[in-house]
């Protein structure tokens, strides 16, 4: 019996929520992040196959551990067993013109020196 946990991590990137299960998830030493490692992917012995999650392996691939800014994070759960791996696409509502949390941050701009 296996008595590691497991956890189903959704979170935002750009305008995608992207639903991945670990089996090492914790507070980053790099402030605003969370580590997540040890990722489990279906086994890829199954006669169907979803394009989603083959393409999440591919993105993962030898990746040892993953920093998601925790403003990204939508939900963390600690479940039974893995599930599949999935990518959605956020709709924006109609007639708003309202973007979605969080943003991409722009370059910070270096401030003028007071001593000129």
């Amino acid at each position: 019996m296996n008595t590691q946990p497991v956890y189903k991590v959704i979170f935002q990137n750009g305008n995608q929520i992207v639903e991945i299960f670990a089996r090492q998830i914790y507070q980053s030493d790099m402030w605003g992040f969370i580590e997540v490692e040890e990722l489990l992917f279906g086994e890829r012995s199954q006669i169907v196959v979803d394009p989603a999650e083959e393409k999440l392996k591919t993105e993962f691939a030898g990746v040892q551990r993953s920093y998601i800014p925790l403003q990204s994070v939508i939900r963390i759960d600690e479940v039974a067993k893995e599930g599949v791996a999935k990518v959605s696409d956020v709709k924006p509502a109609e007639g708003t013109n309202v973007t979605s949390f969080p943003l991409p941050s722009a370059p910070a701009k270096p401030r003028p020196s007071s001593e000129d």
